[in-house]
């Protein structure tokens, strides 16, 4: 498997808790962020950097230009807009603002898993999110 294929017109909210804040970059719905804690805003979270990078703060709901208002679903189910496995790990990929399956994470870099939810239809996760900051070697 891959990186999820996100179509993000499909990307939606069901349930749960929302952060709102501004974007340090573009950011397209379904991104994996973190919250840039120097400059306050949010950017795409890579598992392959330093552990704050890393530390995702949510999936971005809709997609938003540098210095813009971004909403980011932080808990509860979310509406993927690609097709996930009843079942999977969804961890932070190796890509920027990548999603994919927790056997993906893959070894040989410096890589820390965050894990970002469970897949529970075909099209969403149950967020919840483990940022444990641990090195996969």
């Amino acid at each position: 498997m891959a990186d999820l294929t996100v179509t993000a017109a499909n990307v939606t909210q069901v349930d749960g808790g929302v952060i709102d804040g501004i974007a340090g970059e573009t950011i397209t719905a379904g991104q994996a962020v973190y919250l840039d804690t120097t400059t306050g805003l949010f950017m795409k979270a890579i598992n392959n950097s330093t552990a704050a990078i890393a530390t995702v703060a949510g999936i971005a709901l809709h997609g938003s230009a540098l210095n813009q208002p971004l909403r980011v679903q932080a808990s509860g189910t979310i509406n993927a807009g690609a097709t996930v496995a009843i079942g999977v790990t969804y961890c932070l990929s190796a890509t920027s603002g990548g999603i994919c399956p927790d056997t993906d994470v893959g070894t040989g870099n410096t890589k820390y898993k965050s894990v970002i939810g469970v897949g529970t239809t075909a099209a969403r996760l149950a967020i919840n999110i483990n940022n444990s900051g641990v090195k996969v070697a």
